[in-house]
């Protein structure tokens, strides 16, 4: 599938790489949405076992072009919020797939940019990068996940803090303040190193490992526990569970498929 404003690449052994390459700084422009859109129905393939997401060595994504605010401003509140959803479900879509998502970040990465980082499940930052919300500069706020998302990774007085201030943060401030999981001076290669080593997992404990964990996250402790345990129970019927157990006793590495 050719794009515009993307490009996606899937390999044989089931790692895809989605880079937004919207040059010069990797706007969300409402073409780079619908091929967002269009990719993640790629992504959702069961032949698919990792995604990487990622832009260019200078910046990963400035999100929206402030052009597409001028155009709103034509816009009804309801035909905004249509546009939005689109961007909205890419993102929903992202958190949703039971696959592991890598967001690898050189440069900018800031606004909307940040917003698609913070739908993915682990970050990879180089020590460089810039990252932010600057939303208040045209007097929004971070639409789509910037205040949803971010709380959760950063706590309530940071995530409001860093929106505020419009405070940009470096790879190294970002890691401290649990906005991203790693910093690594090759993001991109560190991020592929990542999914490698991911596709020796059981992919099914992979998949519900990221399902129970956001539960958690987005509910009470009872009802994320019983889908915990429910996943587990799920696991035990599968012949990835059976194979681990052979392998352990054969003292080899294991095998998984995925079944």
């Amino acid at each position: 599938m050719q794009f515009d404003t993307l490009d996606l690449t899937v390999e044989e052994n089931g790692i895809a790489t989605l880079q937004l390459t919207n040059d010069p700084v990797n706007a969300i422009s409402q073409r780079m949405r619908h091929e967002l859109a269009k990719a993640l129905e790629t992504l959702r393939e069961d032949r698919i076992r990792v995604v990487i997401v990622t832009g260019t060595e200078d910046v990963f994504s400035v999100g929206a072009d402030v052009s597409l605010f001028e155009e709103a401003q034509e816009w009804t509140s309801a035909e905004f919020r249509t546009n939005s959803r689109v961007l909205g479900r890419v993102f929903d879509g992202l958190e949703g797939m039971e696959k592991p998502v890598l967001a690898a970040i050189n440069g900018t990465c800031v606004g909307g940019g940040l917003e698609l980082a913070l739908a993915c499940d682990v970050r990879l930052a180089a020590p460089d990068a810039t990252l932010g919300f600057p939303e208040h500069n045209i007097g929004l706020i971070p639409g789509l996940g910037g205040c949803s998302r971010f709380v959760h990774l950063v706590g309530p007085g940071q995530a409001k803090d860093m929106i505020f201030s419009k405070e940009l943060v470096d790879g190294e401030r970002a890691d401290v303040i649990g906005l991203v999981e790693r910093v690594e001076d090759d993001p991109e290669a560190a991020a592929r190193a990542y999914a490698e080593s991911l596709l020796d997992r059981p992919p099914q404990a992979l998949g519900l490992t990221k399902r129970v964990v956001n539960a958690a996250r987005d509910t009470d402790t009872r009802s994320a526990g019983l889908l915990e345990s429910l996943a587990q129970s799920t696991l035990l019927e599968t012949d990835d569970h059976r194979e681990g157990i052979t392998a352990f006793r054969e003292k080899r590495d294991p095998e998984f498929t995925g079944e």
